[in-house]
């Protein structure tokens, strides 16, 4: 019989947050497995971050890219002597003080998890942005932007995300739309002065995007109200910045409280309903996300951790 592989805790999600969730679990002595991805998410290590082609607003780097920031963050995190592994979580169970993991690959122990699973895209709900999936449609500007060089696209979403999609979109095409249901766009000071500075950039406001059409790829939009005298706005790409949806399914399998919103609900400490079970970054109840802010969330998460083990050994 092959012996299971144990664990003092086991990080699932190696993105930014799961690697300092596990340099700080490492540095504090715990043997530690980071899982590279998730149920509900195909991201490579590094998670969302690595998609993002600029980072200006993580302390101690006045400008990096996405992927140098998770490569910087898994490499500090190796040098503490943890494991990380490329499987998928697919199931977490408790017997008595240890918890099971079950990957798509194997089965581990643990004395503790910490869920950094993130969150993923939230999907258009409009006719056509299901059909022209890949085709036209897409959620990730750093990924998709190029095939649309010269051509007009159009941003759903008036976030901080979908500006600065709007931005990167801008180095490509012809000519972006930024549509967004409210009154105004809500990016960050900074984003919102080289929105309005950039003149490919076009921003509509209190306006809908009710249908996207095309033949094999997307060619147009229809808006439900007028814009410059039409409903209509010719386009050979939509991009979704609509919001995320926090992967907490494994979380909630576990007995772990979920608001509405879908989040893991946590305490100062990072600590879920669940003893032994702690969480931190997107997929967690905090009002403002940000990595700087979920990797604060993890380092604490592994702390608490630690904590709950030392207490366990002298009961």
């Amino acid at each position: 019989m092959i012996k299971m592989e144990s664990y003092d805790t086991i990080i699932i999600g190696a993105g930014v947050v799961g690697m300092a969730t596990g340099m700080y679990s490492g540095r504090l002595n715990l043997k530690t497995l980071v899982m590279g991805t998730t149920s509900g998410s195909e991201l490579p290590i590094g998670g969302v971050i690595t998609l993002t082609d600029s980072v200006e607003n993580y302390p101690g780097f006045k400008h990096l890219t996405g992927m140098e920031l998770a490569k910087k963050m898994e490499e500090h995190a190796l040098e503490y002597g943890i494991s990380i592994k490329e499987e998928k979580a697919l199931e977490i169970s408790k017997e008595k003080d240890t918890f099971m993991v079950k990957t798509d690959k194997e089965e581990y122990s643990s004395k503790t998890v910490i869920f950094a699973t993130g969150a993923k895209w939230r999907e258009l709900p409009m006719p056509g942005a299901k059909q022209f999936e890949n085709k036209g449609v897409h959620y990730c500007a750093l990924c998709d932007g190029a095939m649309f060089a010269s051509k007009n696209v159009a941003i759903i979403g008036g976030s901080d995300s979908a500006a600065k999609e709007a931005l990167l979109l801008a180095q490509y095409a012809e000519k972006v739309y930024v549509i967004y249901r409210g009154d105004k766009i809500r990016p960050e000071p900074v984003n919102a002065k080289l929105v309005e500075k950039n003149e490919k950039i076009e921003v509509i406001t209190n306006t809908n995007v009710t249908e996207i059409l095309g033949e094999v790829m997307v060619n147009k939009i229809i808006l439900d109200k007028e814009y410059d005298g039409k409903t209509e706005l010719d386009v050979s790409g939509v991009f979704g910045a609509i919001g995320h949806i926090p992967l907490s399914d494994l979380a909630k399998g576990l007995g772990a409280d979920i608001n509405e919103k879908r989040e893991i609900k946590i305490n100062r400490d990072s600590e879920t309903n669940i003893p032994g079970v702690f969480a931190a970054g997107d997929v967690v109840d905090s009002g403002f996300k940000q990595a700087i802010t979920g990797v604060g969330e993890g380092v604490v998460a592994a702390h608490s951790a630690y904590q709950y083990i030392k207490k366990k050994e002298v009961q």
